[in-house]
């Protein structure tokens, strides 16, 4: 009998998104374990003993304790490619693949992340947005959404031919953003804005919407 999987975290969480949305996108069955923010749960033991961090989320499987939502989805893309949707590239385009993971990363995530918690969570919170972050943040996510838009004139994917990590890495943040005024930044770019209804209108993505529902 498989090891039981494993989710601990928060279903507002992009983070925590992220691996649910690959676990969908398998198929595979798992237990999600709801971790509560509010009162600081995720700062606490048992919590602590399954990343030291104290960040959502949290992925066990028998002896195997992993964080880090990226490596999650590493692990369950790489382990399970027998199951579901492939989600990675075997051989040489693995490598181009690779790439535009950390383009989320390190240019998408630090970017569309500001914008959404000051333009989703601040108000979920009750907290004042900062309007001079916004402008700032937008103009730096259009010179990212410019190069995205070139890449995605010749190929249907980021990462290539097919639907990949590179493209569900994206959907937390871009599922919340197209929820705001950043909206406008993905749909004024043609390739952006089809590449976008067709992620976000995935199967396994409505079942990770709906846990929010």
């Amino acid at each position: 009998m498989a090891e039981i999987i494993k989710v601990h975290g928060s279903a507002l969480s992009t983070a925590t998104q992220r691996v649910l949305a690959c676990l969908y996108e398998k198929e595979l069955e798992f237990e999600f374990i709801p971790v509560n923010m509010a009162v600081g749960e995720h700062k606490k033991e048992p919590f602590l003993a399954l990343n030291p961090f104290g960040q959502v989320p949290a992925f066990e499987q028998g002896d195997l304790k992993l964080f880090e939502s990226r490596a999650i989805t590493q692990y369950i893309a790489h382990g399970y490619t027998d199951k579901g949707t492939l989600l990675v590239i075997p051989g040489k385009q693995m490598a181009t693949l690779s790439v535009w993971m950390e383009v989320e990363a390190h240019q998408f995530d630090p970017v569309a992340s500001k914008l959404n918690w000051e333009l989703v969570f601040k108000p979920m919170f009750g907290i004042p947005t900062d309007n001079a972050a916004v402008e700032e943040n937008e103009a730096k996510l259009g010179k990212v959404l410019d190069i995205y838009e070139s890449r995605l004139a010749q190929s249907k994917y980021l990462g290539g031919h097919i639907f990949t990590l590179a493209d569900l890495h994206h959907l937390p943040n871009i599922s919340a953003a197209m929820k705001t005024q950043v909206k406008k930044l993905f749909d004024s770019r043609p390739h952006v804005s089809a590449w976008v209804a067709d992620i976000t209108s995935r199967t396994a993505w409505s079942k990770v919407v709906a846990m929010n529902k």
